[in-house]
């Protein structure tokens, strides 16, 4: 009985073992053009597929070279695979190794990018005022649709979609070139705004006097009381710097900078307003 004990505690031991050997096992990694990852172990490679088992499983899956971007192998190599210049989207690798998916390009279309909303004094930027501001500017091309005229506002789902899948945000946008940009949004014009902004407050005061006075009842002279009464209050002021940049077929079309004639809260759209009607996509009708 007692030996019967001892072999299922080896067996045990050694299954538990097995499986934290197994579990612990560094995996390859296949990146597809669709953006899904698959993690497993390559077992065969060729000019035209991928041979590859799933953890745990033995049973080897094909995948076509076509459909792969990159395979990041358990080793730390990592290898990245090009298509023909016939297939619809294209991928290679910019300076810093990061994968530039091709879109396909839509002439005629303009797309507007994430805007940097920075406060120059302490070069914090905002993740949640980039998005509003991007927004901000989207509508507000579409509010003149009919100016841009034959140009097409490209969808802001679809152009913060395939940055995103580019790894590009608010951040790094301004690193990126613009030659890539067109190329991952699949069109040829963009439009490029940045806010610098700053926060100063202003007290005001204002002062209410009821002076003395002297009445007379039944022949007695009577005095009221002074009163004076200050109030105080406290003015926010928005400091901002508009910077917006238009290109076409990734050359600089037009570029200014304006400050807002009033220091309020997103007087900035009022700057881009002012920019857009002087832009040269801008047609008066």
């Amino acid at each position: 009985m007692n030996f019967t004990k001892v072999i299922t505690v080896i067996l045990i031991m050694f299954v538990s073992v097995f499986t934290f050997a197994q579990g612990g096992k560094k995996l390859d990694k296949i990146i597809k053009r669709d953006y899904q990852i698959i993690e497993c172990t390559i077992a065969k490679m060729s000019d035209k597929e991928v041979e590859y088992s799933l953890p745990g499983e033995t049973m080897r899956i094909a995948l076509e070279v076509s459909q792969i971007a990159r395979i990041d192998f358990a080793s730390g190599r990592s290898q990245t695979f090009d298509i023909s210049a016939n297939n619809a989207n294209t991928v290679s690798p910019d300076d810093s190794g990061h994968i530039i998916t091709s879109a396909e390009m839509k002439p005629n279309t303009i797309a507007v990018l994430p805007v940097p909303y920075v406060n120059s004094g302490t070069m914090e930027s905002s993740e949640e005022m980039a998005k509003f501001a991007q927004s901000d500017l989207y509508n507000k091309l579409l509010d003149k649709s009919a100016n841009l005229f034959p140009l097409t506002v490209q969808d802001l789902r679809v152009t913060n979609s395939l940055l995103h899948k580019a790894g590009i945000d608010y951040k790094n946008i301004d690193e990126t070139p613009i030659e890539d940009l067109q190329k991952i949004l699949g069109v040829d014009n963009i439009v490029a705004a940045k806010v610098s902004y700053t926060i100063t407050e202003g007290s005001t005061a204002s002062t209410y006097n009821s002076g003395s006075a002297k009445v007379s009842d039944n022949n007695k002279k009577l005095k009221t009381s002074d009163i004076s009464t200050t109030n105080a209050s406290t003015q926010t002021y928005y400091n901002y710097m508009v910077y917006f940049d238009m290109y076409k077929n990734g050359t600089k079309i037009y570029s200014q900078t304006r400050k807002p004639f009033l220091n309020i809260k997103d007087s900035w759209i009022d700057s881009i307003s002012y920019l857009l009607k002087r832009s040269p996509i801008y047609v008066k009708r």
